[in-house]
């Protein structure tokens, strides 16, 4: 399973993605209530944090409680930090990427989960800002990775500018903009691809 894991690092990180490389490495059905995104950090909605047993399963011991409306549990072992964002595209999220990308990097002793409501917008926000920091992706890269272990997760349209004044500032560039659609303004991949977006239909 580690070697799965490597390859489909390597590969997102060299921007070859293939599906069934990364299907095979991320143990996260469409349906699951939480997705498997590394070794150690989990993506999920808050119906996973009202489980005990799916924590001590996967060595969680931290959470991310990435939402205004619900309070953060309390497990012996468990620390969590509360990150209260609602899911509006106004809403500031930036101001939290690094200290989240820190605390999910130094958390040597377990595992992390990353959650909100629906494990949708705020949460899989917060995860790609991570990857992008300490794991050396782009931020199309990025939001592939995640995707393909949650492939309904869908941040709002101001959470996609955020993360991409987070990619300028971090790698001096972006590799995604926002474009006007038919199904309104949407994130479009910046490589020559034209119609590539990268969000799920």
């Amino acid at each position: 399973m580690i070697n799965g894991w490597f390859m489909t690092y390597k590969s997102v990180r060299h921007g070859i993605v293939h599906s069934s490389e990364i299907s095979s490495s991320c143990q996260c059905p469409f349906l699951m209530s939480v997705s498997q995104i590394t070794p150690s950090l989990y993506l999920g909605g808050v119906d996973v944090v009202l489980k005990p047993t799916a924590l001590s399963r996967r060595n969680i011991t931290l959470i991310i409680n990435a939402t205004a409306e619900h309070s953060c549990p309390q497990y012996k072992g468990v620390e969590c930090l509360h990150v209260p964002v609602l899911d509006q595209p106004h809403a500031s999220l930036a101001c939290h990427f690094d200290t989240v990308a820190e605390r999910i990097h130094n958390n040597q002793l377990g595992s992390t989960l990353v959650h909100c409501t629906a494990g949708r917008s705020r949460s899989p926000t917060l995860v790609i800002a991570y990857l992008m920091k300490y794991e050396g992706v782009s931020l199309r890269q990025a939001h592939e990775w995640v995707l393909k272990c949650r492939p309904h997760i869908r941040p709002n349209a101001g959470f996609w500018r955020q993360l991409m004044e987070y990619e300028r500032k971090l790698y001096g560039k972006n590799t995604v903009r926002m474009t006007a659609t038919s199904c309104g303004v949407l994130p479009e991949a910046l490589d020559g691809q034209e119609g590539l977006y990268c969000v799920n239909g």
